[in-house]
């Protein structure tokens, strides 16, 4: 099979609209997030692809020059400033503050402009990670769960006001966690407390259900445990949450809403955790749209040129024939 990598996964209009962005086009991505509406998902997953690839170039910038009533290309400079203060964060950038600074005023005057779209307040939660020390008074609220750490608890209430359970402000607290400036033990413990305790109040349909799982490959991505580290997807607390987000996410979405980055994890820990059954259903509705994540991380060394990849194939391949060789389970008893 031939793996297809690519940013927008299976949202053909935000494929197109990023090629015409990378030309330097910004009309596409104006109509395309008319089209999308007040649809916060959508509109939180398609804004943050756009910028990615928009940080690149001023194309934003030409946009916002030419339509500066546009409510939309404001939001879009602001997703573009975002990334480019943490990209500057990343590499250690000298204007890391000017970069953040910028990115802040304009998340602010988004949200100002536009007080019920839940956007700007997850471009404001991103931006805590930058902030290592938490040294402002936003970044260190006490949590309502007392086994967290204090953190940007009020952003993240301001964006669940908005859209309950968005998923990228949730995967940002993750990342804020795992940024702070305390020792690495304590804070990978913090980001598992933190997965279970948002799994633990089921959302059903929400694909945070996975986060639990995505603790658990930061702990193998930063502390580099040994290979006896794949035995715990088998394990019973890691395995019910792997099973919940299977049946009250997977099973209750409509393919288009769910992201090729949870899909292949799910794959991942559900192979892992040998249910082949599940496994090869989730891997039926991959196809061929992959993610270089989990399996870049996961992956035990095999010698080939992307060890990653070659481990996706072999998952898929073991699940697949596993039920091709073994009856179906029975399904519960009405």
């Amino acid at each position: 099979m031939r793996l297809v990598y690519h940013p927008a996964g299976r949202d053909d209009d935000l494929r197109v609209a990023l090629v015409e962005l990378q030309a330097g086009r910004w009309r596409t991505a104006r109509d395309l997030l008319l089209a999308t509406s007040t649809h916060w998902a959508l509109r939180t997953s398609r804004t943050q692809v756009l910028a990615v690839a928009a940080a690149r170039s001023d194309v934003i910038g030409v946009w916002l020059a030419e339509e500066p009533g546009s409510y939309d290309a404001q939001l879009m400079s602001a997703r573009v400033a975002v990334e480019r203060a943490l990209r500057a964060h990343r590499q250690q950038h000298p204007m890391t503050l000017e970069f953040e600074t910028k990115a802040r005023r304009e998340a602010l005057l988004a949200a100002r402009r536009a007080p019920r779209d839940p956007v700007p307040w997850v471009c404001l939660v991103a931006l805590a990670q930058i902030d290592t020390r938490q040294l402002r008074h936003e970044h260190r609220l006490e949590p309502a769960e007392p086994m967290l750490p204090r953190g940007p608890w009020g952003l993240l209430y301001e964006v669940n006001q908005r859209d309950p359970y968005n998923r990228e402000a949730y995967h940002r607290v993750l990342q804020f966690m795992l940024a702070r400036d305390i020792p690495l033990a304590a804070s990978l413990a913090a980001v598992v407390d933190f997965g279970r305790w948002v799994a633990s109040q089921r959302p059903v349909g929400s694909p945070l259900l996975l986060l639990p799982a995505y603790a658990l490959i930061e702990q193998r991505r930063r502390s580099r445990t040994d290979l006896l580290w794949r035995r715990q997807w088998a394990q019973e607390s890691s395995l019910d949450y792997t099973l919940a987000a299977f049946h009250d996410w997977f099973r209750k979405t409509a393919i288009g809403e769910r992201s090729v980055a949870d899909l292949n994890l799910l794959a991942y820990a559900l192979w892992a955790g040998h249910q082949y059954f599940e496994a090869a259903e989730v891997f039926e509705a991959i196809g061929a749209y992959a993610a270089r994540e989990p399996w870049a991380s996961v992956h035990d060394g095999t010698a080939a040129p992307d060890p990653g990849e070659a481990l996706l194939l072999r998952a898929r391949a073991e699940s697949l024939s596993y039920t091709r060789s073994h009856k179906p389970r029975a399904g519960p008893h009405p």
